[in-house]
């Protein structure tokens, strides 16, 4: 039985766990009840009213895939004109760049490539360990832990023990989109399915490396089915206690194969961000998509349960390769960002520990 509007924000305000019949009841509260209740338990988790963000950047190391998702305008064939691997000179290089501004985090992220085998990556994260130190390596989504495995012969927890060992220190919560089956199958029926990207998340958390979980909305998906990825991330991090963040986004279809499908509106971004805080009562912090939603609306979903604006990512090629345009960020303008919703801005590291705050 669906409860009454009334019983449910009271349920919020005392900081109980929703149902999953109370989470889909939220869709119906409007738009302003529902930030109202999600700046409330923002305010639980974070009385500080400090807002962080992290200097980083986001390196492809390869845009040679063969998992033909449908959503996505990055990834190119082996046999196309265009394809490229990036060369541990060139990453170094780019990290570098990014150390010259204070940054602390990198985020490695590329395609299924079948040419490249695990010394690649080891040979880069011990290169990367070994000449700066100083950046914490955030990298490979569990359905590249899974191909790896799967290229080489061995188990996706094997992988990871060898990349740790290696220097990777985290894993992002890339190619989740939707936890079910019948939308991967939609969009990405060639990707790993829902129970594999969640037993790779367990197995990471197993062995001491923390990660982040992440949605892709506005496809084929119920809202039923929205809560129920919701729901499923709750459980694991029940169990582990390994997610750091949780980060959503639309899609974005343009020079896709779902170019001309209905995009999500900023007011159901902003609903989602709410939804995703109430639900999610055991994950801390809760990450704003400026770089896909714009700079602005990620400045109104602070007001709507979002505590961390994310990184400055320095470089980005995934997401721009769809046509958004959002300008780049820097550290002086995330910060401005920040202070200009009445919040204080804090530069922050990959465990969410406070590097720097601006008062």
């Amino acid at each position: 039985m669906i409860t009454t509007d009334i019983n449910l924000k009271q349920k919020i305000a005392a900081g109980e766990r929703l149902t999953a019949d109370e989470s889909l009841s939220l869709f119906s509260l409007d738009l302003f009840t529902l930030c109202e209740l999600a700046d409330m338990r923002r305010r639980a988790l974070h009385p500080e009213n400090v807002v962080t963000f992290v200097v980083d950047r986001n390196l492809n190391y390869t845009n040679v895939c063969n998992t033909d998702c449908k959503f996505c305008a990055f990834y190119r064939h082996a046999s196309a004109p265009d394809t490229y691997v990036r060369s541990k000179e060139v990453i170094l290089q780019k990290i570098k760049e990014l150390v010259a501004i204070d940054g602390t985090q990198v985020l490695l992220q590329g395609g299924h490539n079948s040419a490249l085998r695990i010394d690649y990556y080891t040979d880069l994260l011990k290169a990367i360990r070994t000449q700066f130190p100083q950046v914490h390596i955030h990298s490979f989504s569990p359905s590249e832990i899974d191909f790896i495995g799967r290229r080489e012969g061995i188990t996706s927890l094997e992988v990871l023990k060898i990349l740790k060992e290696a220097g990777l220190q985290s894993l992002p919560g890339g190619g989740a989109e939707i936890l079910v089956d019948r939308v991967k199958n939609e969009f990405s029926p060639l990707k790993i399915d829902s129970a594999r990207w969640l037993g790779i998340m367990e197995e990471a958390n197993s062995i001491g490396l923390h990660t982040t979980a992440t949605m892709v909305y506005g496809g084929v998906e119920t809202h039923e089915e929205r809560i129920e990825h919701f729901l499923k991330i709750r459980d694991l991090q029940d169990k582990t206690h390994g997610f750091k963040a949780f980060i959503l986004w639309s899609y974005s279809y343009s020079n896709t194969p779902l170019e001309g499908l209905p995009e999500a509106t900023g007011t159901e971004y902003l609903r989602m961000v709410a939804i995703a805080r109430l639900v999610l009562d055991n994950v801390p912090n809760l990450q704003t998509g400026w770089l896909t939603e714009s700079k602005r609306l990620a400045q109104v979903a602070l007001s709507f349960g979002a505590n961390d604006m994310g990184g400055i990512l320095m470089e980005e090629n995934v997401v721009s390769a769809t046509g958004i345009r959002n300008p780049m960020m820097t550290p002086e303008e995330m910060v401005r960002l920040i202070r200009d919703t009445g919040k204080t801005p804090a530069q922050r590291n990959t465990r969410y520990e406070i590097l720097r705050t601006f008062n």
